[in-house]
């Protein structure tokens, strides 16, 4: 069975997302015959590669959000993440445009490593600070799962794997997916948000039988 994955690495909900899906994947009893590919999506396509407030707030605008809003939506997501591992450090997070990261994805898919890719860009940028925009820290973060950090390089710097995340975004719009994360199995199967283990682990089951 493929489970599909629809989700951007700027949304702390997909994090714990993933976190769940593989709580899931670890108690099912056929967990050896799911194949689990990352799609992308983005959430601020039009984002700066350097975000400043006036950005920010704009993107609170649109959302009809407060400043406390989004200070206590931070806390909550903070409490969630602590329950799966993830350590999320808002105060040290460089907000940018992940187009970039999500083509580090693809390339990682060359060589069986885009589920590992995804949980590094993940860890980097909500507990790490780092920059997601740079190539030279993605090539850096390619060559901590172990791949070849100037291959990753050359393929940040060139227009290598653009397709690949049109692709994905087309086939999101074609599906009807508006948020994430968003997850398919096998096609017929969906599960919108973060959903608790349990729902993962019945809907595989499921798909399954």
């Amino acid at each position: 069975m493929k489970v599909e994955v629809w989700s951007d690495i700027a949304c702390p909900f997909c994090y714990i997302g993933k976190r769940n899906l593989e709580g899931a994947l670890e108690q099912f009893a056929h967990r050896d015959a799911i194949e689990v590919v990352y799609r992308s999506f983005e959430l601020y396509p039009d984002a700066p590669l350097e975000i400043d407030q006036s950005f920010v707030n704009e993107a609170l605008e649109k959302q009809g959000m407060t400043t406390e809003q989004l200070q206590a939506k931070k806390r909550k997501m903070t409490e969630l993440g602590r329950t799966v591992g993830i350590d999320y450090q808002w105060e040290q997070q460089v907000q940018t445009n992940m187009f970039d990261a999500h083509r580090l994805t693809h390339f990682a898919a060359q060589f069986g490593k885009q589920v590992e890719m995804t949980e590094r860009l993940f860890k980097g940028y909500f507990s790490e600070g780092k920059h997601l925009g740079n190539h030279e820290m993605l090539a850096g973060m390619a060559d901590d799962i172990g791949l070849d950090r100037s291959a990753a390089l050359a393929a940040m710097k060139s227009k290598e794997f653009v397709s690949e995340v049109r692709e994905d975004e087309q086939m999101a719009g074609q599906m009807g997916v508006r948020g994430v994360p968003f997850f398919v199995i096998d096609r017929k199967y969906a599960i919108s948000g973060a959903q608790p283990v349990e729902v993962f682990l019945q809907t595989l089951e499921k798909a399954y039988r």
